[in-house]
């Protein structure tokens, strides 16, 4: 199992960027991804997570309404979409799965633990910064 998250940088408040994990190994069809991120000085936190074959998404409240996660059609990538990015929003943003839990739409957070995952990507960073 190999993930992979890319598309970090620097963008100034307001901005927009488009993260993406690769993935092999595993099939996007039967297991959950999950974005994270770690700030400086902070524990690593769950962002959004998505179990593609019956739709599920789930989004913590800091990201809500800004963030958009996505897999391209029968493929092995994962897409979050950003906008309306915030000096907050700054961190390495990684992806990861966890083989035995599903993220759902109303229990995404039970996912998006970071001790629960399995397998995880090296992160990308992303600065927020006028």
């Amino acid at each position: 199992v190999q993930l992979q998250a890319s598309g970090g940088g620097l963008v100034q408040p307001g901005g927009s960027l488009r993260l993406s994990c690769a993935t092999s190994g595993f099939s996007l069809d039967h297991f959950s991804l999950g974005w994270f991120r770690q700030a400086p000085g902070k524990e690593r936190e769950g962002v959004s997570c998505i179990h593609s074959s019956d739709g599920s998404t789930y989004y913590e409240d800091s990201v809500k309404g800004r963030f958009t996660i996505a897999r391209d059609n029968f493929g092995r990538t994962v897409w979050l979409e950003m906008n309306s990015l915030q000096p907050d929003d700054t961190a390495v943003y990684y992806c990861a799965t966890d083989m035995e839990k599903r993220c759902t739409s109303s229990g995404g957070s039970n996912y998006l633990r970071p001790n629960n995952m399995d397998y995880w990507g090296k992160g990308t960073q992303v600065t927020v910064s006028s």
